[in-house]
């Protein structure tokens, strides 16, 4: 079904019968004009999707950097996510990642560790494409990921193993179900690749439970963990000898939470405590750098209220506060020193409130304008707001929309990290202020039959405020931590969804960006997503195809005067996945058959780091 939503309410559209879209589930508007796309379990599936990298690089808007088939090294430029050009920044990101809406990433170097999000086990993901304060903070824009839940009484258990190219093997189990006022879910899984070429391996293993219960006819609680160990290989760039030990990043952390909720009619909030705790290692860089090895913990509370006090208003309100801290030693090789720092602990506490209110204008048209603010309070740097307001015109075949929002993004334990790594900056990282975007965008979501729809939107990001480190002359004297510089990103996104007939469906997608900077790093002029699925019989069939302009590539770094010149041309390549159905193996069982990358296209997303040609697996699903 096509709509408009929140968590809060629902305003319904003309109903849309369609089959799963190929590229993403849909473009969704919620009361407060603002824009996400969502992944559904089914998309994972057609994409043979087995990591957050390869479930997001189709999605329009989107753009990742990786350099093997199986994990991401987080320990340099070889697993990153980027969205309309922001989470360019390194280190520090500005964009965060969440599970349940609970926040997960590396803590002291401030960025996303896509190895850390497994997309087994979930049954969604939201790409947040904008500050949208209403939904999550400290950040200019988000990803978050959605554990299954159960949705009837009974049990149901699903497997999934695939093997192929590079000696790659896919394993991933998932158990959900519901019994009374008890609901459980449990999923594992597991990926290990040789990669193409020599140090390209990589291995994912994961864990992840949640139980609930109801207490009653409006309250429930209950408890959930996740639990990751991988690690990835840097095969090196091809244009340089081969180092005697190829580097390599090991990632384990541990993710808890407990909750309880409640609703009542219109009413119905959220209170959630959570810990998290792991590290990232970096182990045998070049030169005499030797080991790099982190730890994070972090620990907060995420606190929710969703109601409505009168006709066609909705409310949201609520509390987040984060305390994050770390440590970081750098066993180096002699003669250069050993070093260890214990970073400060770092405070965010940001109460929201936001209200929307639907006008009914008669003839099928309402009106729909909202508000809201978000406050931050920081234990180091000083407070700041997110205000946001948007507006929505909508009918049974047509919503007109625009918004306005301010992101807030603070320095996080990286600047106090670098100025233990460099002593000359002595105490300037506390000066430092917190990073701010100003976004602005309009579009309209179209369905002009019940077999299409069309979202368009015209987006204006400025970021103000980015804060690097330098000595003079790059930076006024001494060597220091400051805010300096701005520079806005103009853009537009286009999304189709066409039901061909009843059982086929073609997307596209094209975003085109147009930074201010010219030394912007994966920042595409133009990017393409086309797909298409459908079913003959017990055959199914998934083709999607992605383009990329020419980019800059490495990320953007915090020193003054740094110079990016590495670059990577544009590609296209094209995918697809064909299933036959094993009705012996359950409601999801099959076999399957998926190809990447089937023009055997050559690209990369660095130079000197060649991404496989043509390559897949092949595959059975079960499910009981």
């Amino acid at each position: 079904m096509a709509q408009t939503t929140t968590q809060s309410s629902t305003t319904a559209l003309t109903p849309v019968v369609v089959t799963s879209n190929p590229i993403i589930d849909r473009v969704r508007i919620d009361p407060f004009s603002s824009t996400s796309a969502v992944v559904t379990e089914s998309q994972l599936r057609d994409q043979n999707a087995f990591d957050l990298a390869a479930a997001l690089r189709r999605t329009p808007g989107v753009q990742i950097s990786r350099y093997n088939p199986v994990g991401a090294f987080g320990g340099d430029q070889g697993g990153a996510v980027f969205i309309r050009g922001m989470g360019v920044s390194r280190p520090g990101s500005e964009i965060k990642t969440y599970i349940d809406g609970v926040p997960f990433y590396m803590g002291v170097w401030n960025h996303p560790l896509l190895d850390l999000l497994p997309v087994n086990g979930m049954q969604s993901i939201t790409v947040y494409k904008s500050p949208q304060p209403q939904i999550n903070g400290n950040n200019f824009a988000s990803i978050n990921l959605e554990t299954k839940r159960a949705t009837e009484d009974g049990i149901q258990a699903g497997a999934r193993i695939s093997g192929g190219y590079f000696n790659t093997f896919i394993e991933q189990a998932d158990l959900v179900g519901r019994k009374g006022d008890v609901d459980f879910m449990l999923a594992q899984g597991h990926a290990q690749s040789d990669g193409q070429r020599l140090n390209a391996s990589g291995e994912l293993n994961n864990v992840m439970g949640r139980i609930g219960m109801r207490l009653g006819a409006n309250w429930s609680v209950g408890t959930s963990f996740l639990f990751v160990t991988n690690t990835a290989r840097d095969p090196g760039d091809n244009r340089l000898p081969r180092p005697a030990v190829a580097p390599q990043y090991n990632t384990q952390a541990g993710l808890v939470s407990a909750f309880i909720s409640h609703r009542h009619n219109d009413w119905r909030g959220d209170l959630r405590f959570y810990y998290s705790k792991g590290e990232g290692n970096w182990l045998h860089q070049s030169g005499l750098d030797g080991d790099t090895l982190t730890n994070f913990e972090t620990i907060g509370v995420r606190w929710k209220e969703q109601f409505s006090l009168w006709k066609g208003s909705a409310i949201v309100a609520g509390l987040d506060s984060d305390w994050i801290s770390g440590n970081a030693r750098f066993n180096r090789v002699a003669p250069a020193p050993q070093d260890s720092f214990n970073a400060p602990a770092f405070r965010v506490t940001s109460p929201y409130m936001a209200l929307s209110q639907t006008i009914e204008l008669g003839k099928g048209w309402s009106l729909v304008p909202a508000v809201g603010i978000r406050v931050y309070d920081h234990n180091m740097f000083r407070t700041k707001t997110s205000p946001h307001a948007g507006l929505s015109l909508i009918s049974d075949w047509i919503t007109l929309f625009g918004n306005v929002s301010r992101g807030i993004n603070y320095p996080g334990l990286e600047a106090p990290v670098l100025s233990s790594v460099i002593p000359a900056l002595g105490q300037s990282w506390r000066q430092l202020a917190a990073e701010e975007l100003d976004h602005a965008e309009v579009g309209f979501k179209l369905n002009p039959f019940e077999t299409t729809q069309i979202d368009v939107s015209v987006f204006a990001d400025q970021v103000k405020n980015r804060y690097i480190f330098g000595f003079p002359p790059n930076v006024p004297p001494p060597p220091q931590f400051l805010n300096l510089g701005t520079y806005t990103i103009r853009g537009t996104e286009v999304a189709i969804r066409q039901n061909i007939t009843a059982n086929w469906t073609v997307f596209g997608g094209m975003t085109l960006l147009d930074p201010s900077i010219d030394n912007l790093p994966y920042t595409p002029k133009r990017a393409v997503t086309a797909g298409l699925n459908g079913q003959m019989g017990p055959i199914r069939l998934t083709v999607d195809t992605q383009y990329q302009s020419s980019v800059l590539a490495l990320n953007r770094p915090r020193a003054a005067g740094a110079v990016n010149s590495e670059s990577v041309h544009s590609f296209a390549i094209m995918n697809a996945r064909v299933s036959y159905q094993l009705p012996q193996l359950g409601k999801r069982g099959e076999i399957f058959v998926a190809m990447e990358n089937l023009l055997d296209a050559r690209y990369a997303y660095r130079p000197g780091y060649p991404m496989p040609g043509r390559w897949g697996q092949i595959g059975f699903s079960a499910s009981f």
